[in-house]
């Protein structure tokens, strides 16, 4: 950097002790002593900056890859977002349709199950009834041998067994109407099921927005790092060039 004052100096003495031309303020000076000072000027200039110069060129083109990156990044991050609110709404269905296809399966072995309870209920009460009226029949042919009274009596008893049967046949279809109406109230299974989608359906969305809310923020921060250090170049050489032009020393700031 010594080299560079040196040099300047040099090329201040020649102008200063050339040959004036008359009547003019211009004056001759050494072509080939002042191209040669201009020479060691260049190769004792700093690198950093070249370097400055070389991003001051090429600013345009990092700020456009930048801002390619970061559009990618947002691409990635939305893609990113939709799968999650597809595979979510996917899982979502079919969760629902599991659960529709358990609760009319539910539904069906419940009506069976009631159809088989009233026929059974059905057959016991006739089953009854047949055989009252059968006691019925034998008591009122025995009776006839014996007493008229007993007559009396057998036709009570056999009222009495038949109430009986239509009793226990009530009973019976009531139970199976019962059972039927609890396996039918477990189709809450479904409902617990809608709930359930629309929580997982929701927490992709929330996801999804997180990821993007995310990739912003990482751009902003990047564009931002990218933004300082252009400036800290740019006044870098800003300072060198005036320092050079005031002929003052060209101070190094990277400490």
């Amino acid at each position: 950097m010594y080299r560079v004052f040196e040099a300047l100096d040099e090329l201040v003495t020649i102008v200063e002790e050339a040959r004036g031309l008359p009547m003019t303020g211009s004056c001759v000076v050494p072509r080939g002593d002042v191209l040669e000072l201009l020479d060691d000027v260049r190769e004792a200039l700093p690198g950093e900056v070249d370097d400055a110069q070389d991003v001051l060129d090429h600013r345009d083109q990092m700020i456009g890859d930048a801002r390619a990156t970061a559009q990618s990044t947002v691409s990635a991050a939305q893609a990113e977002a939709e799968r999650l609110v597809g595979s979510a709404r996917a899982e979502a269905d079919a969760m629902l349709a599991a659960a529709r296809s358990e609760a009319e399966a539910m539904v069906a072995a419940a009506r069976s199950e009631a159809q088989r309870t009233v026929e059974d209920a059905t057959r016991d009460a006739e089953s009854t009834v047949t055989r009252a009226r059968a006691d019925a029949e034998r008591t009122v042919q025995s009776a006839q041998d014996q007493h008229d009274g007993l007559l009396s009596r057998a036709r009570s008893e056999a009222d009495r067994l038949a109430a009986a049967g239509r009793s226990n046949y009530e009973s019976a279809v009531a139970d199976g109407e019962a059972e039927q109406a609890r396996l039918v109230s477990q189709t809450e299974v479904m409902q617990a099921a809608h709930r359930e989608s629309a929580r997982v359906i929701d927490g992709a969305h929330a996801e999804a927005d997180r990821i993007r809310t995310e990739s912003e923020r990482y751009v902003d921060e990047t564009l931002g790092a990218l933004e300082d250090t252009l400036t800290r170049s740019l006044r870098e050489v800003g300072r060198g060039r005036t320092s050079l032009r005031s002929g003052g020393p060209v101070l190094d700031h990277r400490n």
